[in-house]
């Protein structure tokens, strides 16, 4: 007897309603919770842990908070448990690798991405405003800038609606520093670091050019003002090509005046190292506080 063809995600009840053999299901289901299944033909994501799920959920769940920053490019870690926004009801669904969380979510609150019901961009930038600190949280804002997903409008018109809200000042205190421009969270964070301890507000993607007009680099993050710029070197920097177009780059910036500040993963683990190499930078160059 040949094997019925399965979909990517099923449930037992379906795939033994088609005819599915037990020994069929166990030889390429996945288990994602009791009577719930992946197809080991496809990678065990977090899109496709949500798409199993949608199959058990109510018809008006969307997935919510980290899952749904997750989804939508945020630099976030996958949470172990999926996470689904339900409105309220007297019972909600309880499974294991299933966290469910409460919300009065309107029309807007609620978007289709790759198959999917998810709260809204602005919806999930509210929501991890009350779980991440402020530097995070502006990461994740620019990520989902960047990645087309947040429109300001839409964030600026979501947080007008969540007076009382846990979270909501801190959203809104982060809200004006979202930049899409920001190539990453390593650049995020500096630049938060930089602007929450008083300093100017850095510029993002500078244009650098050389004394003939043209140009020769681009900083991460800077001052044009006192040619002042801050890298941020990823792995991907110690690789041969990489590496030697970096020294070609900080030569010429260096040649026409730039000061460049660079900075490693070490530096993430808080902003003392980027905030005081920045601050004595600009004062060599005539700022003042």
């Amino acid at each position: 007897m040949e094997d019925i063809p399965l979909e990517l995600t099923y449930t037992w009840r379906e795939a033994r309603t088609r005819g599915v053999t037990r020994r069929q299901i166990q030889q390429d289901g996945l288990p994602v919770a009791h009577g719930l299944f992946i197809s080991r033909a496809i990678p065990a994501t977090v899109e496709a842990r949500c798409h199993a799920w949608a199959k058990l959920l109510p018809a008006d769940a969307a997935f919510g908070l980290e899952t749904a920053g997750t989804l939508l490019s945020a630099p976030l870690e996958a949470p172990s448990a999926v996470q689904a926004v339900l409105g309220p009801r007297r019972v909600l669904p309880q499974r294991a690798g299933l966290a469910v969380h409460v919300r009065q979510l309107g029309t807007d609150d609620v978007i289709s991405h790759r198959g999917l019901r998810l709260t809204s961009p602005a919806q999930v930038f509210l929501d991890l405003a009350a779980r991440h600190p402020e530097a995070e949280l502006v990461a994740i804002g620019d990520a989902l800038m960047r990645a087309g997903h947040l429109l300001p409008a839409d964030l600026e018109e979501r947080l007008l609606r969540a007076a009382g809200i846990r979270g909501v000042a801190r959203a809104r205190a982060c809200a004006g520093l979202l930049d899409p421009r920001a190539a990453s969270r390593p650049e995020s964070l500096l630049r938060y670091w930089l602007i929450a301890d008083g300093l100017p507000a850095p510029e993002v993607q500078i244009p650098i050019f050389d004394r003939w007009g043209r140009k020769v680099a681009h900083a991460d993050l800077g001052y044009s003002e006192w040619k002042i710029a801050l890298e941020y070197e990823g792995r991907q920097h110690a690789e041969r090509v990489q590496f030697g177009r970096d020294v070609d780059r900080h030569s010429l910036m260096a040649a026409d005046g730039w000061l460049v500040l660079r900075f490693a993963g070490r530096h993430l683990s808080g902003p003392t190292a980027v905030v005081h190499r920045t601050r004595r930078a600009l004062m060599s160059r005539g700022w003042s506080s």
